[in-house]
C-alpha cells in the first residue's frame, strides 16, 4: 500500500483549478486542522473522453500511485474503478442515478467493505438542484457547503467527506478505523467533487 495514505483516518482534500486539468492535493491534518503533509496530488483532464484522475506520491507528478478509471466513455452509472499503480484493484464506486434524483447517492466497494454515501443534507441537496435550474441566476455559482456521509450494511459510518466554505474547494475526510483503504477513500473524495455534476 502507498505509505502516504496507509492507516490516515483523516485528510483534506484541495482542489486547484489550471487552465487544461484539475489537480487536487491530498494532505494529511494537523491536530489544529491545519494542512500537514501532501499525502498524494491527483490530476484530471477536462473535457476526456474516458475520465481518469491519476494520483501522484509527489508534487512533480513523477510517481504515480493509484488512479480511477471510468468502465465506459458514457460513464453515467456504469461505476469507476480504483487500482494501484501496478493495476491491481483497490475498489470502486459508481454513482445511484435514480436515486440521485432528489440526493445524490453513490456506492462504494473495496475489500472487505461495501457502503452507500449520501447527500447528509436533504434540503441543501434539493437547494443546489433547484438553483441550477433557474435561469441566469442558475449559472452564477454558489459554493453550497454539502457533506456525504458512507454507511455499511450494518449502518456503520466508513467514510465522510464535508466541504468547507473557501474559495477554493476543499473537503475534509475521516475515515473511522481505517476500514476502507485510504487510497480508495481520497479516490472517492476527489471524485465526489470531480463527478459530483454528472
Amino acid at each position: 500500500m502507498d505509505q502516504g495514505l496507509q492507516g490516515v483516518e483523516r485528510f483534506a482534500v484541495t482542489q486547484r483549478i489550471t487552465l487544461a486539468v484539475n489537480r487536487y492535493d491530498v494532505r494529511a491534518v494537523a491536530e489544529d486542522g491545519s494542512p500537514g503533509a501532501l499525502l498524494a496530488t491527483a490530476q484530471q483532464k477536462r473535457l476526456a473522453f474516458k475520465e481518469q484522475v491519476t494520483f501522484y506520491a509527489d508534487e512533480a507528478r513523477t510517481v504515480p500511485v493509484f488512479s480511477f478509471r471510468a468502465r465506459k466513455r458514457l460513464d453515467l452509472g456504469s461505476g469507476y474503478d480504483v487500482v494501484d499503480a501496478a493495476g491491481v484493484p483497490l475498489g470502486s464506486f459508481r454513482k445511484d442515478l435514480g436515486r440521485s434524483l432528489l440526493r445524490s447517492t453513490w456506492h462504494l466497494e473495496g475489500a472487505g467493505v461495501t457502503a452507500t454515501g449520501t447527500e447528509r443534507n436533504a434540503t441543501v441537496a434539493v437547494l443546489r438542484r433547484v438553483w441550477g435550474l433557474l435561469p441566469v441566476v442558475g449559472e452564477v455559482p454558489v459554493p453550497f457547503v454539502f457533506h456525504f456521509d458512507f454507511v455499511d450494511a450494518g449502518g456503520q459510518v466508513v467514510l465522510s467527506s464535508v466541504r468547507r466554505r473557501s474559495v477554493r474547494d476543499r473537503y475534509d475526510v475521516t475515515v473511522p478505523g481505517g476500514r476502507v483503504d485510504g487510497r480508495l477513500a481520497a479516490a472517492m473524495a476527489v471524485a465526489l467533487d470531480a463527478l459530483q455534476d454528472r
